[in-house]
């Protein structure tokens, strides 16, 4: 799909095509749908702001191979100068390093492995959502401030997935009683909840995405265990909760944004996504809005064909996001807020509430690794 949405008064003398990779079919297609459908309304709204980008939007099929044909062709015949989209770390892996190895800048709306963090940063790399391990490392403090004594941790095992459980490690202070990783994509989870029955934890730490999530929590559900669950945002995202049902009614989890945050950007991007798409957005949709957003704030200011005022250019992030505070630490990554939600029935919706802020201006741990 190609789409060009425009701009006057821009300091971009030509046009600047960006290249959205994101997974549109399968069990993970909810959450590429939502990144896609975030970043265009971004566009939509910024009006003539944005009369000068070129969006190509392609279906990575959660398949690594295929994002690293779609990459390569959209780099090397659509000539794109950004790429952006990827949801899923094992994807981001297999393209980022070769996209800005070729000179091309790479936004991330989601995916943000460890090892683009530390010392495989890059200028041209930059995660406008944060680094894997944040809202789990939430988690675990969430976790430890209320007294959680002992906790059976899981996640799929890709580079996500074990960042995800060293994050809440990170800020667990607590016993973990099992540590498990289930295979991607997986759709049972008998083994996994009978060992959760069997173990002496407290609670359930659990990262589960997409399709994923929705399987264990309907399993976790009708098999009658009955100990309390938290999970990150991506395990309780817009998306999949009205596939969970009732199931996800109360549980907690940690995210860096949230429908309901009390700020102009936020309330802009709510209400116009309902009002464009007849739904409520996700995390996925926020992140994509915010990527959006800050690459126009960086047209306005530079010319894409002048890498270094580029780079600069977004790495003010001179933009309202929808998060509230929001900067860049040293390794292009986020120094944000994080908050705690709890799934809520708002008048036959399910959806997440704010209950309060776990992390104030919080970094992530690899920064020191990075040497640009």
């Amino acid at each position: 799909m190609a789409l060009a949405i425009g701009a006057a008064g821009m300091a971009q003398a030509e046009p600047v095509k960006v290249g959205v990779i994101t997974t549109l079919s399968g069990g993970g297609a909810s959450l590429g749908v939502d990144s896609r459908d975030g970043f265009l309304l971004a566009l939509k709204q910024a009006g003539d702001a944005a009369s000068d980008v070129e969006v190509v939007v392609e279906d990575d099929q959660q398949k690594p191979d295929v994002a690293v044909q779609i990459a390569d062709k959209m780099i090397q015949s659509d000539k794109v100068d950004v790429l952006t989209g990827i949801v899923w770390s094992n994807l981001a892996m297999a393209v980022v390093p070769s996209a800005v190895a070729q000179g091309k800048f790479y936004l991330s709306t989601n995916a943000a492995p460890s090892q683009l963090a530390g010392a495989g940063c890059n200028p041209k790399y930059f995660a406008v959502s944060y680094q894997n391990d944040n809202l789990h490392e939430a988690a675990g403090a969430y976790a430890s401030q209320e007294g959680i004594g002992k906790i059976f941790i899981m996640a799929p095992n890709y580079p996500a997935g074990k960042d995800s459980l060293t994050g809440f490690k990170r800020f667990y202070d607590g016993d973990v009683v099992k540590e498990v990783y289930t295979q991607l994509g997986a759709t049972d989870y008998a083994s996994e909840i009978a060992q959760i029955r069997d173990s002496d934890a407290d609670a359930v730490f659990f990262f589960l995405p997409g399709g994923m999530g929705i399987s264990f929590m309907k399993q976790y559900a009708e098999s009658g265990v009955d100990k309390p669950l938290i999970g990150p945002a991506f395990s309780f995202s817009q998306d999949i909760l009205p596939a969970m049902g009732e199931a996800a009614i109360g549980v907690k989890n940690t995210s860096d944004w949230s429908p309901d945050l009390d700020n102009e950007a936020n309330k802009k991007f709510v209400e116009g996504f309902e009002a464009e798409y007849g739904r409520l957005p996700s995390l996925y949709a926020a992140q994509s809005y915010d990527t959006a957003n800050l690459l126009l704030s960086a047209i306005a200011a530079a010319d894409v064909s002048d890498a270094d005022a580029f780079q600069q250019a977004l790495a003010a992030a001179d933009f309202d996001s929808v998060r509230g505070n929001f900067k860049f630490g040293p390794n292009q990554h986020p120094i944000q807020d994080f908050v705690i939600r709890e799934v809520v029935d708002d008048n036959g919706v399910l959806t997440n509430k704010l209950v309060g802020t776990v992390m104030t201006d919080h970094a992530d741990a690899y920064a020191a690794e990075c040497k640009m």
